[in-house]
């Protein structure tokens, strides 16, 4: 299956349906979509953000390619926001198709305006500071919201959370998920039709 394939694919299951199959990569419930009604597909382009350093953040955002999603592991600082309406703006006109911040974001009113799909634990007034640090790291492994994320990882993410594949895990379950997907409106309209719950989900 070549990635164009699988990109279209991915982009046409249902992600909760993963889920049936799949029990690793999946971030914590507290990550939540900030921008709502989105469904996003891309490769993820890391950085491990220390001290809340916004120098950082703006050396993460040169290297986005297109259909990247920019995951960012805060070190557990869920106080300073590394990402608000600049950073959006910056993302989005680089081709990225999507943010992931283990952590707060800022700006929300703003992100909801710009529409491109960013995922947080929450908001805060507290922002990143352009420190110039120089230990922050981007493309190597890093851990957002309990899962290990390599470079290149597929981010799926809409309203009902994040998860984060290998290109091989992806390829193993996406057919069986999507025969499940084109059963379930059948189960639906068998269960809105009167027939026992027993009968329609083989208990």
């Amino acid at each position: 299956m070549d990635e164009s394939q699988l990109i279209e694919q991915l982009k046409a299951v249902s992600f909760p349906t993963l889920g049936h199959f799949l029990e690793e990569g999946f971030s914590d419930p507290q990550l939540r979509a900030m921008v709502p009604n989105v469904k996003v597909v891309g490769r993820a382009l890391t950085l491990k953000l220390v001290g809340a350093d916004a120098i950082a953040v703006n050396q993460a955002l040169a290297q986005i390619r297109p259909g990247d999603v920019l995951v960012i592991d805060t070190g557990g600082d869920y106080r300073h926001a590394p990402v608000g309406a600049v950073t959006s703006c910056a993302a989005r006109c680089a081709g990225a198709v999507g943010i992931v911040v283990d952590g707060a974001v800022t700006d929300l009113l703003e992100l909801r305006e710009a529409g491109l799909p960013v995922f947080a634990r929450g908001t805060s007034l507290l922002t990143t500071k352009l420190h110039g640090r120089g230990d922050s790291v981007i493309n190597q492994s890093i851990h957002c919201a309990g899962v290990t994320v390599q470079p290149g990882n597929w981010v799926l993410a809409d309203d009902n959370g994040v998860l984060f594949l290998d290109t091989a895990s992806a390829v193993a379950v996406i057919e069986q998920a999507l025969a499940s997907d084109s059963a379930e409106p059948g189960l639906l309209e068998r269960l809105r039709a009167g027939e026992p719950v027993a009968q329609v989900l083989r208990v």
